[in-house]
């Protein structure tokens, strides 16, 4: 049976900063290098690309690509060995050559035999069909990035690394962009790794996560599953919440609503342009969205209104805040309450409690 996944294992010092890292990531998806600016997320995309020097090992899907400890650099390969492709913040687009042409020149460089993405699929997963013939200065920041993420697809990699790919785009082309993440995501057969320190561009891409903090893994595995954990790392708990799968089985065409159904119950969701009866949609709840009640309220305007059970409660997470783990079904749920609210109401693991939910975000 052949090895997958990547095995990264790495110590470098870049001046006093220090990166030590020993990861095992899935062979396939997305994994987000997630955390605030300096933590080492880009440092260890360069460590694995071989562009930083560094001790440790490297594999992806069974190919070695690094394994020293400094004493013989021979078993570490150049990076131009290396079979992967690197995205950065800036297209670096060649101005002077059409979106066509920008595309073939690293597809030609290709022996055919070794060409694991044609050129109309890369066209077609990030929609450049209507503009194969415009020149780079006619594109917008986000049409841009497509290209640049098309042409390094073109190289045919085992290996896609993406370095805050829309850092440099505005809301609209952030937006506009998502969708082909999307696409890559569940039609590539390789391994993505996607640095980021935004959790909305994270919570909606991610399969996987690895939070580092100054040079360290902090939190590492499978998003929803890290994403649902009570002690969110290094003051996340603005953000903090769960993502879940889940599918629109009716459409309320009277009050523009979708039901979604879940493991453990469902939601009604804003009929937002776009989603179809039968459509399995990504969401992201999160903890501040959600109130708690020991009975269940009929005289209230929030429509989301499911029966839970406490499985943990985190005291003082922050000054007065504490949040409270709750199962509805198998799926997980935070929420955000005011320390005082938990000993007023009592809230302990095992209690039955209804989740109020006042909003819902449509991430994917």
């Amino acid at each position: 049976m052949p090895i997958t996944g990547i095995q990264a294992r790495f110590t470098c010092h870049v001046g006093t900063f220090t990166l030590d890292v020993d990861l095992n990531l899935p062979g396939s998806g997305l994994t987000a290098l997630f955390g605030h600016s300096g933590c080492g997320k880009t440092t260890l995309l360069r460590c694995m690309a071989g562009l930083q020097a560094s001790q440790g090992v490297m594999r992806v899907n069974g190919d070695e690509w690094q394994n020293e400890n400094g004493a013989d650099a021979s078993t570490s390969r150049p990076v131009h060995q290396r079979p992967l492709a690197y995205v950065f913040q800036e297209t670096s687009l060649f101005p002077h050559l059409s979106v066509k042409r920008n595309l073939m020149y690293g597809y030609r460089r290709i022996p055919q035999q070794e060409r694991r993405i044609s050129f109309d699929q890369a066209v077609e997963w990030l929609g450049l069909s209507q503009m194969l013939d415009r020149m780079p200065e006619n594109l917008s920041g986000g049409e841009r990035q497509r290209v640049a993420i098309a042409r390094a697809l073109l190289t045919s990699p085992r290996l896609l690394l993406m370095d805050e790919p829309l850092s440099a785009l505005d809301q609209t082309s952030k937006r506009e962009i998502l969708p082909y993440l999307e696409a890559l995501r569940d039609n590539l057969a390789i391994p993505i790794l996607y640095v980021s320190h935004s959790t909305a561009e994270v919570a909606r891409l991610a399969d996987h996560i690895v939070m580092l903090d100054s040079g360290k893994v902090v939190a590492e595995g499978p998003l929803q599953a890290i994403m649902a954990r009570t002690d969110q790392p290094f003051g996340l708990e603005e953000d903090a919440g769960v993502i879940l799968d889940a599918t629109l089985s009716e459409h309320d065409h009277q009050w523009h609503l979708f039901r979604a159904d879940f493991a453990g119950g469902h939601f009604w969701l804003r009929a937002d342009s776009g989603l179809t009866t039968g459509q399995d949609v990504r969401l992201q709840v999160l903890a501040r969205d959600i109130s708690l009640a020991r009975s269940q309220q009929t005289d209230q305007s929030i429509q989301n209104v499911l029966p839970a059970v406490v499985d943990e409660v985190a005291s003082e997470v922050a000054p007065g805040t504490s949040i409270v783990r709750l199962l509805a079904g198998s799926t997980p749920f935070l929420s955000r309450l005011t320390s005082r609210a938990v000993h007023t109401l009592e809230i302990a693991p095992g209690q039955p409690v209804w989740m109020q939910v006042k909003s819902v975000a449509i991430v994917d």
